[in-house]
């Protein structure tokens, strides 16, 4: 079994599109007016707008902005670089400066327009480069 999408349900899904493309820095692919997809190489962060509700069994299936307990994770090869270059678009967003963590990634902890938690971390140790690495 693979993991290959997370997805978000937003109210405002180009605000979403825009904010993501601009921190990462990729292009995300619109394939609806109401549905898109960031493509990583790992995995995929689909962004799809309330719209799309009504195929998964209505709007009380899921609730845009009312994430509390989900981080969305990046890794990035230089998280203090990507601070840099993220602070004053991120002003007011942003909920930790990069910091190193207990096991090993330092980490820039921030929200989306949708108040969802976004991490940008880089592995620092040697324990967490080996936990990241993909065969």
């Amino acid at each position: 079994m693979n993991l290959l999408s997370v997805r978000i349900i937003t109210g405002e899904i180009e605000r979403l599109i825009s904010f993501y493309e601009h921190i990462t820095e990729l292009s995300i692919v619109r394939y609806t007016p109401d549905f898109a997809e960031l493509r990583t190489a790992t995995t995929t962060l689909a962004i799809g707008s309330t719209k799309t509700l009504q195929f998964f069994g209505g709007d009380e299936v899921a609730k845009p902005e009312q994430n509390q307990s989900v981080i969305i994770e990046f890794r990035v090869d230089d998280v203090d670089n990507d601070y840099e270059r993220l602070s004053a678009y991120l002003k007011g967003s942003i909920v930790q400066e990069p910091t190193v963590m207990p096991w090993g990634n330092k980490s820039l902890l921030f929200r989306d327009p949708d108040g969802n938690l976004v991490n940008f971390f880089t592995p620092v140790t040697p324990e967490a480069l080996g936990r990241t690495e993909r065969n």
